[in-house]
């Protein structure tokens, strides 16, 4: 079975805002439109099976929607496995933990950027404890700003790994959007999954090259970030700019079947 652990899909009524959004924040056009019949029709030319939805409440009054939404797709969509997602300003973090373990729901994402909150923050901790063990955590890493200054960073995600090493983590965009370089300090190399999600248009052949090498390969999961890029295109542009084999190109695409067996 094939994935793409990374995409969003969003609800009809809001999917062309969230579109202009993504254009205004990262300065590219999407080349989807949001919609979930968009990605499984792309996820189906590009030959992967099953595709991973994301979203992330950017306020604790939207947890229980972006839930509902996520549990909707997973249910509704053969072919959708969901993460929900969680505030630390939700007032009762163990209860919608429960709701989600119920549904069937194996994960959990963290945009601390788009949320407004720092991965150090200690607010965080009671909820790693909570999730370990249980669901997996999606944490998006990176942006523009040096680490020290970003609400997430390499370094961040690194000590939350050191704190709950039961916690299963995948660091989103090979361990660091626009932070490779303290990526390949602190991060590569370590007991987590990394994502190949919003790189290739950003990163540089030798540093895509280290990352891949130093990190151990069950550990390195295939991810587009659709609407943002094609699923199929990124697998292919994945493949020539490492020259993969289609064994180790096998791999990238199916190990996060681990995560929802």
């Amino acid at each position: 079975m094939t994935f793409d652990i990374h995409t969003h899909a969003y609800h009809p009524k809001i999917a062309h805002k969230v579109i202009a959004q993504l254009n205004d924040h990262y300065g590219i056009p999407p080349v989807g439109n949001g919609l979930i019949e968009d990605l499984l029709a792309r996820a189906t030319v590009g030959g992967i099976d099953r595709v991973v939805v994301h979203s992330a409440a950017t306020s604790p009054a939207q947890v229980i929607p972006a839930n509902n939404w996520a549990m909707a797709l997973e249910r509704e969509n053969p072919r959708v496995r969901a993460f929900g997602t969680l505030h630390p300003d939700y007032p009762d973090i163990a209860a919608e933990l429960d709701r989600l373990e119920r549904a069937g729901i194996r994960g959990i994402k963290l945009h601390a950027d788009f949320q407004g909150f720092r991965l150090d923050d200690p607010r965080l901790w009671p909820i790693f404890e909570m999730i370990s063990g249980r669901f997996a955590v999606m944490l998006h890493v990176g942006d523009v700003l040096p680490p020290e200054q970003n609400n997430s960073c390499p370094m961040k995600v690194a000590a939350i790994h050191r704190d709950f090493p039961e916690l299963v983590i995948i660091a989103a965009h090979m361990g660091g959007y626009r932070h490779w370089q303290w990526a390949l300090t602190h991060l590569i190399g370590q007991d987590v999954y990394i994502d190949t999600s919003s790189t290739l248009a950003f990163l540089d052949d030798a540093t895509l090259r280290e990352i891949y090498d130093r990190h151990p390969k069950e550990r390195i999961l295939f991810g587009s970030d659709y609407p943002l890029f094609d699923p199929g295109q990124e697998k292919l542009i994945l493949q020539s700019r490492l020259r993969l084999s289609d064994a180790d190109m096998e791999t990238a695409l199916t190990a996060a079947g681990v995560l929802f067996a």
